[in-house]
């Protein structure tokens, strides 16, 4: 999953990066206004942490901006604001959640997970797709209740063409969602298809497909 973290205060941003990198999630940041609004119109996050006041704009003007691009990132306002007006504007603006400084990151990563799981599996701690289950918590897959053991990459992938199982997943998008926003600066998806090779062969006695479309890109099939 792919979070993006808007923060202006460095050591705040430092500390909530590093926490959620070490929970195996892909983490971006932006410091200003100006940097996230770039961020948020180019790419796409699973979920956005988003301080309200930002040296050189709003961060509800933020919110404002992804809801009139129709997208559905899930946003949890982080911020030092605990104005009952702040969190009520940001909650009808369409924040998933709100969570007042200071906070232990223990519940940042709480709030994190909670919001994924209602977003990308209707609340539910596994997800059960043909003979496959996924256990998120813990990243812990299984084919007919057998581990299957993945690296942190193929997880990644799997995870990106499932919560995407009714879509055309393109290279660039899957390359961009697993591996950051710098992968743009590659001129190869070679990496990709290693992945991929890897990951299908660990999913032969799956009654699931990662079906190649030429030259465009990816989708998860039910045989």
């Amino acid at each position: 999953m792919k979070l993006l973290i808007i923060e202006d205060e460095p050591e705040m941003l430092e500390n909530m990066a590093q926490t959620l990198k070490r929970e195996h999630y892909i983490v971006e940041s932006a410091s200003d206004y100006t940097s996230a609004l770039e961020k948020i119109a180019v790419y796409d996050y699973d979920c956005i942490l988003l301080d309200i006041t930002l040296p050189d704009g709003n961060g509800l003007e933020l919110l404002k901006e992804l809801k009139s691009k129709g997208k559905d990132e899930g946003v949890i306002i982080v911020s030092a604001k605990d104005s009952l007006d702040d969190r009520l504007e940001g909650l009808n603006l369409g924040a998933d959640d709100y969570l007042p400084k200071p906070f232990h990151m223990a519940e940042l990563h709480a709030r994190v997970k909670a919001v994924l799981r209602r977003r990308h599996f209707d609340g539910n701690s596994y997800i059960h797709i043909g003979n496959v289950s996924i256990q998120p918590e813990n990243r812990y897959v299984t084919i007919n209740d057998h581990e299957v053991v993945l690296n942190r990459k193929e997880y990644d992938i799997l995870m990106y063409l499932i919560t995407n199982k009714t879509r055309l997943v393109t290279k660039s998008a899957l390359a961009e969602h697993v591996w950051g926003d710098h992968i743009d600066q590659s001129d190869s998806f070679d990496f990709i298809y290693s992945q991929i090779k890897n990951l299908r062969k660990k999913l032969e006695q799956a009654t699931i497909n990662i079906e190649a479309v030429y030259g465009v890109g990816y989708k998860l099939e039910t045989v």
